[in-house]
C-alpha cells in the first residue's frame, strides 16, 4: 500500500494517457535562499499528487508538478550531509555526463573536442552549469512541469487552465523574485518549453494519437510496479509491462522506481538523510531530443529501394518493412513478435478493422488499450527473424531475451495448435530477471507542430523524454549507454540502435532472414544520426512531505 497523497502525480501516471495532451515546462533559478523557499512553498499547495480520481468529473483541467536539480537544491541551503549522500550521477548532472550517455565524442578530451560540443543544444542548456561562466544565474534549479486537458470547445487545444495556471505561476516567481528562465527553443526566444501530443482529424473530430514525429505509435510498454494501480487495474496492466517470471507475468517491485522502498534485490536504495526526505521521490532525466525526420524519411527511402529489389517486393512494402524491423513495432504499434510480415500486417489490420473509414481509429485505439500489442516475450525468437536482435524494442526493453534458460527453452518440444515450446516443469523457463533492474518509467511529449506535415530536419520537432527511476546510473545511464550506444548484448559488435543510436562511426543495421524463405539477410548501411540531444539536466522529484521541508528549510539530518 503506498500513500498516493505523498508522491507527485506524475511518477504514477503517464499524463498522457489520461487525456493530458498538453504540456508546458518551465524553468527557474532561485537567486537567494529565502527567494527560493518561498516560491517553493506556494508552488507546492498547488502540486498535483498521485491520489486516485473516482470519476473523470474530479480529474483536474491542469496538472501541476516540481522537479530540482542538485544545484536546486545547494540554493536551498540543505544541509551538507544530506547534500553529500546524495548519487554522484544525480549531482554532476547529465552535462557532466555527455561522454556516457552518447550526447558527446567519448573517444576525445574535452580539449579536443573543444568547449562548444554542444552548440546545437538549446541555449537554456548551453548555458545551465557551464563551467565556463562564472555567474551561476543561468543555472536551472526548479522544473515546474503543467499538463492541461483539451478545451472543452475545441480537441486541438488546451483547456484554459492551462494558461491560467501559466500566468499564475509567473506571477508566483516575480513577487517572490525567482528568476524565469528563458532561451528555450533553438532560437531561446521561448521561456517555457512546450509540448503536446500528435493530433488528427476523424469524421471531422480532431483527436490525439499516440504518434511521434517519425510516425510509429510510441508509449505501448511502460513498466507498472507494486502498489501503482488498484488491485483489479493490475491484473490486466501488469501483462507485458511487468516482469515475466515463472511463466506469468508480475509487477516490478515499487524501489525500482520510488525511494524509500524495496527493490528488485529486496535492498531499500541508498537515500540521504533524514529518511523521511527521499522517502516516496524519485529521479528523473529531462531530455530534449530533435528528430531529424528529413533526413529519416530520405534513408528509409533510399534503403526500401534496395531491400525492396533485393526481396522482390514494392518499394511501399520494401518501406513498411524496414520501419517496422528498425523499431520492433509497425507504425500502427502492432508489434512484431506477434505480427512479423508485412503480408500478415495487412491481413491483421483488416481482420481488426483498422482501415475502417468510420470506426477504425477507435478500434485501433481500443486494440491499443488491450494486452495485446505488449503480451509476447523473445524466447522464441533469439535469431531475431521476426524482430532483429538490434531493433530499438529489444534493447530498450529486453524481456526475457538475454535469460540463459533460453537454450532450454529451444530444446523443447513444440504444440502443434500454438506453435510454441510446451511447458516442461522439469527445464526452467526464461524469465526477466536480468532485465528487471534496467527499466524506466517514460514520461514527456513530443514538441512541435501537432501534426506530421513537416518531413524536414529545420523544424522544431521531437520528443521530451523525461525517464524516472530510482538509479539514474543503474537504470537510465545503463540502457542509454550499454544497450543504445553500444549493441554486445545483442550480437550487434558496435553496432547502435538503429533509431536512438550516434551513427557518426557505424552506420550499419542487420535485418536477418529465415532462411526457410531462402531470402538472404539484409545490412542497411547508410544510417544517419535521426534523433540529437537538445539539452536537458538531472532531476529530482521529492514527495509532499520533502516539499514542505525543503519549504520550510528543516531539512535535518541528524
Amino acid at each position: 500500500m503506498l500513500n498516493l497523497n505523498d508522491i507527485q502525480g506524475n511518477v504514477i501516471r503517464a499524463y498522457g494517457r489520461y487525456s493530458f495532451p498538453f504540456a508546458r515546462y518551465f524553468f527557474f533559478n532561485f537567486p537567494n535562499v529565502m527567494a527560493g523557499r518561498a516560491f517553493l512553498d506556494q508552488v507546492r499547495l498547488k502540486v498535483t499528487t498521485a491520489a486516485r480520481w473516482p470519476d473523470k468529473k474530479s480529474k483536474p483541467r491542469c496538472t501541476t508538478n516540481i522537479a530540482l536539480t542538485f544545484p536546486g537544491m545547494v540554493a536551498l541551503k540543505l544541509p551538507t550531509r544530506t547534500l553529500q549522500a546524495l548519487p554522484d550521477d544525480f549531482i554532476e548532472g547529465m552535462r557532466a555526463r555527455a561522454f556516457i550517455l552518447g550526447d558527446r565524442d567519448a573517444s576525445k578530451t574535452e580539449k579536443e573536442i573543444g568547449g562548444n560540443w554542444n552548440a546545437h543544444w538549446d541555449p537554456i542548456w548551453r548555458d545551465n552549469r557551464n563551467p565556463d561562466t562564472p555567474d551561476r544565474d543561468a543555472d536551472v534549479h526548479m522544473l515546474v512541469t503543467l499538463n492541461a486537458q483539451s478545451s472543452e470547445i475545441a480537441g486541438d487545444q488546451p483547456h484554459p487552465m492551462l494558461e491560467e495556471r501559466t500566468q499564475w505561476l509567473l506571477q508566483a516567481a516575480k513577487e517572490t523574485k525567482v528568476k524565469t528562465l528563458g532561451g528555450v527553443g533553438a532560437e531561446g526566444k521561448d521561456i517555457y518549453q512546450s509540448a503536446s501530443a500528435i493530433f488528427t482529424h476523424v469524421n471531422g473530430d480532431v483527436v490525439p494519437t499516440a504518434k511521434e514525429h517519425f510516425g510509429y505509435t510510441d508509449g505501448i510498454g511502460d513498466p507498472v510496479f507494486e502498489g501503482q494501480l488498484t488491485e483489479e487495474a493490475m491484473k490486466k496492466a501488469v501483462i507485458g509491462r511487468g516482469k515475466f517470471m515463472d511463466g506469468k507475468w508480475q509487477p516490478l517491485a515499487t524501489g525500482e522506481f520510488l525511494l524509500g522502498h524495496a527493490d528488485e534485490s529486496q535492498e531499500l536504495p541508498r537515500t540521504a538523510a533524514p529518511a523521511q526526505f527521499m522517502h516516496n521521490g524519485t529521479f528523473m532525466s529531462y531530455r530534449k531530443l530533435h528528430e531529424n525526420v528529413g533526413t529519416f524519411e530520405a534513408v528509409i527511402h533510399e534503403e526500401a529501394a534496395r531491400y525492396a529489389a533485393v526481396m522482390g517486393i514494392s518499394p511501399e512494402e520494401a518501406g513498411e518493412t524496414i520501419r517496422a524491423k528498425m523499431c520492433g513495432r509497425w507504425s500502427d504499434g502492432v508489434p512484431l513478435s506477434r505480427v512479423p510480415t508485412h503480408q500478415e500486417w495487412v491481413a491483421f489490420r483488416e481482420k481488426k478493422g483498422f482501415n475502417d473509414p468510420k470506426d477504425g481509429h477507435k478500434k485501433q485505439a481500443a486494440y491499443l488499450r488491450s494486452t495485446e500489442p505488449r503480451d509476447f516475450t523473445y524466447a522464441d525468437d533469439l535469431a531475431g527473424y521476426k524482430c532483429p536482435l538490434g531493433a530499438h524494442m529489444r534493447r530498450v526493453n529486453t524481456r526475457d531475451y538475454l535469460d540463459p534458460h533460453n537454450q532450454n527453452f529451444l530444446d523443447q518440444e513444440s504444440d502443434e495448435k500454438t506453435d510454441q515450446p510446451k511447458q516442461d516443469k522439469k527445464k526452467k523457463q526464461p524469465n526477466s530477471a536480468l532485465n528487471k533492474r534496467r527499466r524506466i518509467l517514460r514520461r514527456g511529449l513530443p514538441y512541435g507542430p501537432p501534426n506530421l506535415d513537416h518531413r524536414d530536419d529545420k523544424v522544431e520537432q521531437g520528443i521530451i523524454m523525461m525517464v524516472l527511476c530510482a538509479s539514474l546510473s543503474r537504470q537510465f545511464e545503463f540502457v542509454q549507454q550499454q544497450w543504445i550506444q553500444y549493441g554486445l548484448d545483442f550480437h550487434q559488435g558496435n553496432d547502435t540502435c538503429p533509431m536512438l543510436g550516434n551513427h557518426d562511426r557505424h552506420q550499419r543495421f542487420t535485418i536477418p532472414s529465415d532462411p526457410g524463405s531462402r531470402k538472404p539477410p539484409y545490412v542497411m548501411t547508410k544510417l544517419r544520426n535521426f534523433v540529437e540531444c537538445r539539452g536537458g539536466d538531472y532531476f529530482f522529484i521529492p514527495s509532499m512531505m520533502a516539499l514542505r521541508m525543503m519549504a520550510m528549510g528543516i531539512v535535518d539530518p541528524t
